[in-house]
């Protein structure tokens, strides 16, 4: 029966460790300012009638903190590139000098910079929800399993280590939260 409950609490625990890094990754889009590769990890290139993700077609590095260089492993995908990059939507004007794509970085304004920490504030709120509801979803295991004759004792002790995990998580989602919020407001 120990078994039982273990089996659910590592599911709960890779279940929460998919929602952080749900989070980083949905946190990673959103642009704190200053360059970064991963604000063009989204943008997918036409290379030679497949859909590519840009990474695979190019090296995307930066080369200051307001600029993204972006050099394609064939020359000729250039012009892609730039429609790509201009097609994400990402709110940036990609530019080429023949050998690569040149990404400016435009400072944000206060206001900007206090949606972004909106925006993020919002998707710190729905990775604590998917907390809860796993929470939710392994307690409820639980109380099946005592319903089936798992002693009180250890399902309420496999209910307070669920509860210790969520915290945990939850800690750690408000400490990535409070590094963005700065990332962001640092002009």
């Amino acid at each position: 029966m120990t078994e039982e409950v273990n089996f659910h609490l590592d599911v709960a625990k890779e279940a929460m460790q998919e929602a952080l890094s749900h989070l980083e990754n949905i946190l990673g889009k959103i642009r704190a300012g200053k360059a970064n590769p991963q604000m063009l990890r989204t943008v997918k290139v036409d290379y030679y009638g497949v859909q590519t993700p840009l990474v695979q077609a190019a090296n995307v590095s930066t080369p200051d903190a307001q600029t993204i260089s972006v050099q394609p492993f064939d020359k000729t995908l250039i012009a892609e590139i730039e429609q790509a990059i201009v097609d994400a939507n990402l709110g940036f004007n990609p530019s080429n000098n023949g050998e690569k794509v040149i990404i400016n970085v435009p400072p944000l304004t206060e206001d900007r910079r206090r949606d972004l920490v909106k925006q993020a504030k919002a998707e710190i709120e729905n990775a604590k929800v998917s907390l809860r509801n796993i929470r939710q979803k392994a307690n409820d295991e639980i109380k099946k399993l005592a319903k089936d004759g798992l002693s009180e004792d250890l399902a309420r002790d496999a209910e307070t280590s669920v509860q210790d995990l969520t915290n945990s998580y939850s800690k750690q989602i408000d400490d990535i939260f409070a590094k963005k919020e700065a990332d962001i407001m640092t002009v």
